[in-house]
């Protein structure tokens, strides 16, 4: 099925440590699947209850490449509107969620990857650590020298670890970013068995996917930003 629509996802069972089992057995998803025959399939972490309209373009325009892209609702599962971070455990069951849906389509694993921004760019680090998944995207991702609130461990200190190629971008002029920090995540991530590649665009305050329209200088940061993500599912999701 091409176009974009709504679909549930399972959980994998898990049980609690009293041999319980969770009571959540599903996770709603959202997904954009390419006209043709898909070559692989990304999971978009997302960093707020609603998409906003760039994650919506940019999930479009990665089908129009051939990917099955699905975005598990992850604040579907949290009460309130004040949470703003999707960490801990049940942050890879949504994961794994959309992983075994799109194998459940035929999609290989090795032919997955994961793609976040903001606060679900950290996530999506995170679970380059912890999956041996295709390739991984991180776009603006804050907590890399002191760990976010619901977050264990900074960045830096599970760089190492990545199990997935992994490309991060920052912009110099984001205070969530530091150059300075993206500096030590560039150095920590290097360490790592995996490729990585950590872009920094001089004069942008925050996202790339997110420029003043008026502003020339940040339509090529935007451009040269998709086009950087493009490439590294290209080269790794083979």
């Amino acid at each position: 099925m091409s176009g974009t629509y709504s679909d549930v996802a399972p959980l994998r069972p898990v049980e609690s440590g009293g041999g319980e089992t969770f009571a959540r057995t599903s996770v709603p998803i959202t997904v954009v699947e390419p006209e043709r025959t898909a070559r692989g399939g990304i999971v978009v972490l997302h960093e707020s209850r609603e998409f906003p309209p760039q994650v919506g373009d940019l999930m479009r325009s990665l089908a129009s490449e051939g990917w099955i892209v699905v975005a598990p609702h992850l604040f579907d599962r949290l009460p309130g509107d004040d949470v703003h971070e999707v960490f801990g455990d049940e942050l890879f069951a949504d994961f794994d969620a959309g992983f075994d849906w799109l194998t459940r389509r035929g999609v290989f694993p090795d032919t997955i990857g994961v793609l976040g921004f903001d606060t679900a760019g950290t996530a999506a680090f995170l679970v380059a650590t912890n999956r041996p998944i295709g390739a991984a995207v991180s776009v603006a991702a804050p907590g890399i020298v002191d760990p976010l609130p619901d977050q264990h461990t900074s960045l830096v200190e599970i760089a190492p670890s990545l199990q997935a190629p992994w490309l991060g971008l920052f912009g110099a002029d984001d205070p969530a970013t530091p150059p300075e920090a993206v500096d030590r995540l560039r150095d920590a991530t290097g360490r790592a068995n995996v490729a990585s590649l950590t872009i920094t665009y001089p004069g942008l305050r925050h996202r790339a996917d997110r420029p003043d329209p008026d502003d020339d200088a940040a339509t090529a940061i935007r451009i040269d930003s998709q086009t950087r993500i493009y490439d590294w599912f290209d080269s790794n999701l083979r």
